[in-house]
């Protein structure tokens, strides 16, 4: 049975931007410890152009939230990212672009030898001069910090060729300021590119890593000490069907129940693997963090899925109605770096869960807290986004959850020092958005502060936090 719930207005109807605009207090007032700070978030923002639609909620044209705390005062803007393929589309008026889930209608010949459109949609990374919106497949495309005004796709200072992928997780490293990366090459034979950057992004090394078999699908990595690691899960790609423009990469991929997750164990200051390993079957979209114990031993914290049930269900969010249950859950793992063996798999939270975080200071090391969203109840539902946020303790087990009203469905909640979770937040009923900061290491009392946004913001993925001495 279909069921049509109060999110589904935000995701259908298209984001309407607005300028530099002074937010409301609604509630409680801002933190003076987020001072000169800035809160930047993106999400796919448009999914339909007249008759067409998008087939998959991450073919939608990436727009930025960015919010600007100065003087005891927020000031928010919401632009579009003006990519190529958004430009020329909105001139046409129709699509022209194929897509992660989305080809042209009309003969066969139509798709083929079609560019797949840079969406600008997933993340984004503050650099010490410009904003970076991050897709998959592709460049970043640069923003200017305070306007988001679009300048052009960004080489990196010419570190990145163009079109070369440069994946939507960026890992920083807190105290030296080096950006690590990835982007995956897909071919007959596929190749992970790997990135060590400075903090002003320019790439200062770059290794490359044949991978065997069909071409998969890696989103996510995760920098753990003196080690990046890589899970390959086993989702292969037909490529043959993209490659000739029939079908999409969605609905090219196949979930291989008898195959094994992949490990891949690099070095970071080298880019060499050291380790290749495998263990039991599981799928991922994202990582908490990781870091090597005192012992000697990987831990790596992710959100795991049994199969890849959630590609579907993140296909049907696009329609504003849900149907297919992906149940997901906390999970972690303990490996050996050397060999790549999985010393220890346990699930941490068997709750539905998304979007785990935490604080900036601590990625690659270890950690007290884990920040996700949640649904609110225990039993899963097929019909519902994530709606409410929860924070896990590593020491307790312990999990908190925010006190959110029933009807509204928070964004990634992004950690701010010194203790403040901030979150866009739609509500439903009242079909309006809102900033709401937390204290994170209370966050059952619910929000301290909630600012007024002048437009709905449809939920969407990733952000970050640039602090006032970024």
């Amino acid at each position: 049975m279909k069921t049509t719930t109060y999110w589904s207005e935000a995701i259908t109807k298209p984001g309407i931007e607005f300028p530099l605009t002074p937010l409301e207090v609604l509630e409680g007032k801002i933190p003076p410890e987020i001072e000169g700070g800035s809160l930047y978030r993106n999400g796919p923002a448009l999914l339909q152009r007249g008759d067409q639609r998008v087939g998959h909620w991450f073919d939608g044209d990436g727009a930025i939230l960015g919010v600007h705390f100065n003087q005891g005062i927020a000031r928010a803007t919401y632009r579009y990212v003006q990519t190529k393929g958004y430009l020329a589309e909105s001139q046409a008026q129709r699509y022209l672009y194929t897509n992660y889930g989305f080809k042209l209608t009309g003969p066969i010949w139509s798709n083929w030898g079609k560019e797949v459109k840079n969406s600008a949609n997933t993340s984004v990374l503050a650099l010490p001069d410009r904003l970076l919106a991050l897709w998959e497949g592709g460049n970043p495309y640069a923003l200017d910090l305070k306007t988001l005004t679009t300048k052009g796709m960004d080489q990196l200072d010419g570190t990145l060729k163009p079109n070369e992928p440069y994946s939507a997780h960026p890992k920083v490293d807190y105290q030296s300021g080096e950006i690590y990366n990835f982007g995956l090459v897909f071919g007959l034979k596929s190749t992970l590119n790997l990135y060590k950057s400075n903090k002003e992004g320019r790439i200062l090394k770059k290794a490359h890593i044949h991978l065997m078999g069909n071409p998969p699908l890696i989103h996510d990595f995760v920098l753990a000490g003196p080690y990046l690691v890589f899970f390959i899960p086993p989702v292969n790609i037909d490529i043959w069907p993209v490659l000739l423009g029939t079908s999409t990469f969605s609905d090219s991929m196949y979930w291989q129940k008898s195959k094994s997750t992949q490990i891949l164990i690099i070095e970071r200051e080298s880019l060499n693997l050291i380790a290749r390993g495998e263990t039991e079957p599981f799928f991922q979209w994202h990582f908490s963090n990781g870091y090597l114990s005192d012992a000697g031993h990987l831990v790596i914290e992710f959100v795991s899925y049994e199969d890849f049930k959630t590609n579907q269900y993140l296909k049907e969010v696009a329609t504003g109605t849900t149907q297919t249950l992906a149940r997901s859950s906390l999970s972690r793992m303990m490996i050996n770096p050397f060999t790549a063996e999985v010393l220890a798999i346990e699930k941490l939270l068997e709750r539905q869960c998304e979007f785990p975080n935490v604080p900036s200071q601590r990625v690659g090391k270890s950690w007290r807290h884990t920040y996700l969203s949640l649904q609110r109840d225990n039993e899963p539902s097929a019909q519902e986004l994530l709606n409410t946020i929860g924070s896990f303790n590593q020491d307790t087990g312990e999990l908190s959850v925010a006190d959110l009203e029933e009807d509204t469905y928070p964004t990634e909640a992004i950690h701010i020092e010194p203790n403040y979770l901030l979150s866009v937040i739609y509500k439903g009923k009242q079909e309006t958005s809102e900033v709401q900061i937390f204290k994170s290491d209370d966050i059952k009392q619910g929000a301290i502060c909630r600012l007024a946004l002048p437009e709905v913001i449809p939920p969407g993925f990733h952000g970050c936090w640039r602090s006032a001495t970024t």
